[in-house]
């Protein structure tokens, strides 16, 4: 991998991480256009997430100094929403455990990434029409209105992320407007999330996999740095863009977006067996 590349997938990540298209599957099928394979890009790819989470850490900087603050005092609101983030990631993160070998092993591909971009899509569609015709005063307007019990189930349907194409902020988004969080809350609640969730996610394939990722396999450090950078830049900007077009029109063009992708992907699959430069 050279720098360019490591550059255009830090992209990758930077805007498709916190959008409901998935990243991992992104990521996945531009190194394969770009001849990227093996271990090593697959473990770059989890590690490049630290990027946009950095993002997260600075747009929403008051937020995490409280969760801080609820760590090691007794701070009403950032203990609270503290507690909701770790009963959301548990769920997570006891199945991704078990599965980790497995999901790398067999699900780590084009061809399961463009199913679970169009059931993805699929889900957007009828979800979005359903809460549409269902109107009403939504439940939950910020995240500080989340119980612990919505936490749980959101923290549920994050697991099905674990499915690469699926994305985690699909699932995620799609579960807390299931619950009844405008749009914007349940955003938020799956931008802060991911704290745990990627954080550990990286953590983990960075202390098992460091010698490859930063090993002439992988170009060295550079593309390591690169990649990070472009993806916590990325990131801030497709976050509050993302923020103020939920406003405006919802989430079906992403619905949309992932069946054209998904068929796009299987066709050319289907031409070439792969896809390939």
């Amino acid at each position: 991998m050279n720098l360019i590349q490591a550059v255009i997938l830090g992209a990758v990540e930077g805007l498709t991480e916190f959008l409901p298209v998935s990243s991992t599957g992104h990521l996945i099928l531009a190194a394969r256009a770009m001849g990227l394979s093996g271990s090593a890009i697959d473990a770059y790819e989890i590690v490049i997430q630290a990027g946009a989470l950095l993002a997260v850490v600075w747009l929403y900087r008051t937020r995490v100094a409280e969760l801080a603050k609820g760590l090691v005092t007794p701070h009403p609101r950032g203990r609270s929403l503290l507690l909701k983030l770790v009963v959301a990631f548990l769920p997570a993160a006891a199945v991704g455990f078990l599965t980790h070998h497995w999901i790398k092993e067999h699900l780590f591909g084009p061809r399961p990434v463009a199913a679970a971009l169009l059931v993805g899509g699929v889900a957007i569609l009828v979800i979005e029409t359903w809460r549409r015709r269902r109107g009403g005063t939504p439940r939950y307007s910020t995240v500080d209105d989340f119980p612990l019990q919505a936490a749980f189930l959101i923290g549920l349907a994050q697991c099905l992320a674990l499915w690469p194409g699926t994305s985690r902020a699909l699932a995620t988004i799609m579960a807390a407007l299931l619950l009844g969080a405008t749009p914007v809350a349940a955003a938020e609640f799956s931008f802060l999330l991911a704290l745990p969730t990627l954080g550990m996610a990286t953590l983990y394939d960075f202390m098992k996999n460091h010698d490859a990722i930063l090993g002439p396999d992988l170009g060295g450090p550079m593309p390591v740095i690169a990649g990070l950078v472009v993806a916590a830049v990325v990131a801030g900007l497709a976050i509050t863009t993302f923020l103020r077009y939920l406003n405006r029109r919802g989430l079906v063009p992403f619905g949309w977006y992932r069946i054209a992708l998904g068929v796009a992907v299987f066709l050319l699959l289907g031409v070439n067996g792969e896809i390939v430069p």
